[in-house]
């Protein structure tokens, strides 16, 4: 990918870090205690906290995005999904409860430049102003990464396809509960709206972009 210099220059280009929160990707948050497997979490963790210490370093725009639920935010369909699978529907068996530790951010930490965006469905873009601040900065092109990579990840890049930004995914920088649904996630990803990069090759175009020039 000789023209990714060009492709995610830091000019137009911002690195969305998604619901890298407690009860997603945490021993003892929510879903480990259900049962997921957490264990590919620290490395996703450590590789998006390098990607963004060179986002902000080659100026490129650092975005969390965090999933807050509340009392009025789960939907009848939500919930009654979740009551047809046998699960909790009571709100306080739900993930991310807004002020709870369970959906404070783990790994890389918001820093004061950086933007923070709170949501409500698995997307980054339904329901929030995500679009609208972008395109106010001129931004086309989002690098993803974070949790999980076949539910919200890939949630928010086919939303950002279907609004017209080029897409990539640091693949090494998400996660899944399980190799096979992160591996089949990027495959689709791959097939139908995203290109898939690793973090150092993102790394390298960022340094690139930072580094004095004579």
């Amino acid at each position: 990918m000789s023209d990714l210099k060009d492709w995610i220059s830091p000019a137009r280009t911002a690195l969305l870090i998604i619901d890298m929160q407690a009860d997603f990707g945490a021993t003892g948050g929510l879903m480990d205690r259900l049962g997921a497997d957490v264990s590919a979490t620290p490395a996703a963790l450590a590789a998006a906290g390098r990607l963004a210490d060179a986002a902000r370093e080659a100026q490129a725009r650092v975005i969390f995005v965090g999933l807050q639920n509340a009392p009025d935010s789960l939907s009848p369909a939500w919930l009654e999904r979740t009551r047809r699978q046998g699960g909790p529907t009571q709100i306080d068996a739900q993930p991310c409860l807004s002020g709870s530790p369970g959906a404070a951010f783990i790994g890389p930490q918001p820093q004061a430049d950086d933007w923070v965006i709170a949501k409500r469905r698995y997307s980054a873009f339904f329901g929030t102003n995500l679009d609208a601040r972008l395109r106010q900065h001129g931004i086309d092109t989002l690098v993803l990464c974070g949790l999980t990579t076949e539910c919200c990840v890939h949630s928010a890049a086919s939303d950002a396809f279907h609004l017209d930004y080029h897409v990539f995914i640091a693949a090494d920088a998400c996660a899944a509960y399980g190799p096979d649904l992160h591996q089949s996630a990027l495959k689709s990803l791959a097939l139908n709206c995203a290109i898939i990069v690793d973090v150092a090759q993102v790394k390298a175009v960022w340094e690139c972009a930072s580094a004095p020039t004579n």
